[in-house]
């Protein structure tokens, strides 16, 4: 009896109209698996200049050129509840939230990749620079994966992937994630594909580059405070606590100034006075040792240890900073730093690694200087 050719892979490769996802679908087509392209139609305000129907159209002529079928997934819903109600809920409490990594845990590897998998997907894929490595383990049934950061240092983004869990990555493909930047768009000349010289897209996921402020002053009202200065003095107002970020050095007016004209950063926050305190001297020596604390964690292939040495970053593409582990459980991570820095904010996410391995991460809730 003859045997019957084996069963293609089926891959449902998220398109954007970008050139790092269509360089990922013609991979995996001459890679030999059966590809999908799927472009995710998400909610956008009518107040941004739409840009969607010319990316959508990009991806549809991607596909054509691939020779491979073209679905338009609408998750509207999904990114209006999931990601930008929850980013303007976390301004209104005061945090700095990441859309970024909500945008992926709910729409990208969340609604998306449940549609793909009830449509017979093996897996989905994306363009983002990451890997995700299978681990060699005695149980050959219980299989388990490592996520990586991408090779490209100045395109990695395995920062905004720490919410993935073992079930969702061995769904995953990252067929650009061990390349650089430049090869990708070499590669996609070498394809034929009409996005090799493609601009990078930019800002929030998915709806473009937006200045935030603008962004969130169609949701949240101004409210016009007080500045202060370290001395607890009145220097300068703004237009709502809410809408500024530690670190944060432009958007509010100082009225009161120096003999120097300092550039003053925010410090600190006080939403029920709706105040915000500055400083132009924000890092000052000999500040304390830091602790920072986070919540809603997430840890992708084992949980830290306690008192072991591992890496951190607070921001997308931030230098890694030395940290070490104070304590964990299911609900709290402590992370010890070498040092203060005043622009770490509740609500950002913190990202752990351990190498090239992203160990995990959570919410940033508060930071201590430990005395």
């Amino acid at each position: 009896m003859k045997k019957s050719a084996p069963t293609k892979k089926k891959v449902f490769v998220g398109l954007s109209g970008g050139v790092d996802s269509s360089v990922s679908a013609a991979f995996l087509v001459r890679a030999g698996y059966d590809v999908t392209g799927v472009f995710i139609k998400v909610w956008q305000p009518d107040f941004v200049p739409c840009a969607w129907k010319e990316d959508r159209l990009d991806a549809m002529r991607v596909c054509a050129h691939l020779g491979i079928p073209f679905i338009t997934l609408d998750l509207e819903k999904e990114y209006r509840k999931e990601v930008v109600d929850y980013m303007i809920a976390e301004y209104k409490r005061g945090n700095t939230p990441n859309p970024d990594v909500m945008c992926n845990k709910e729409v990208k590897f969340g609604a998306f990749l449940k549609y793909a998998k009830s449509q017979g997907a093996d897996y989905v894929a994306t363009g983002h620079y990451a890997r995700v490595r299978e681990l060699k383990t005695k149980n050959l049934k219980q299989k388990k994966f490592e996520l990586l950061a991408g090779l490209d240092k100045d395109k990695d983004q395995s920062y905004f992937l720490w919410t993935l869990s073992q079930n969702q990555l061995k769904h995953i493909l990252f067929p650009v994630g061990a390349l650089k930047k430049r090869e990708v768009r070499i590669l996609a000349k070498k394809f034929g594909l009409l996005t090799a010289t493609k601009k990078d897209s930019q800002g929030l996921c998915f709806v473009g580059k937006i200045d935030m402020k603008e962004f969130l002053g169609h949701f949240i009202a101004e409210k016009p405070g007080e500045v202060l200065n370290e001395n607890a003095e009145v220097i300068g107002v703004h237009q709502g606590a809410g809408l500024y970020t530690l670190g944060q050095r432009r958007g509010f007016t100082i009225t009161k100034k120096g003999k120097n004209e300092e550039v003053y950063y925010v410090i600190s926050k006080d939403m029920k006075r709706n105040r915000i305190v500055v400083s132009d001297k924000p890092e000052k020596p000999g500040r304390n040792r830091l602790i920072v604390r986070a919540r809603k964690l997430n840890f992708v292939s084992d949980t830290p240890k306690s008192g072991k040495k591992y890496t951190v970053r607070f921001r997308y593409r931030q230098k890694l900073q030395p940290c070490n582990v104070v304590s964990v459980d299911k609900n709290n991570l402590m992370l010890g730093l070498e040092k203060s820095d005043f622009t770490i904010s509740p609500g950002q996410s913190l990202v752990l690694y351990d190498g090239a391995m992203v160990v995990g991460g959570g919410i940033i809730e508060s930071q201590i200087d430990e005395k």
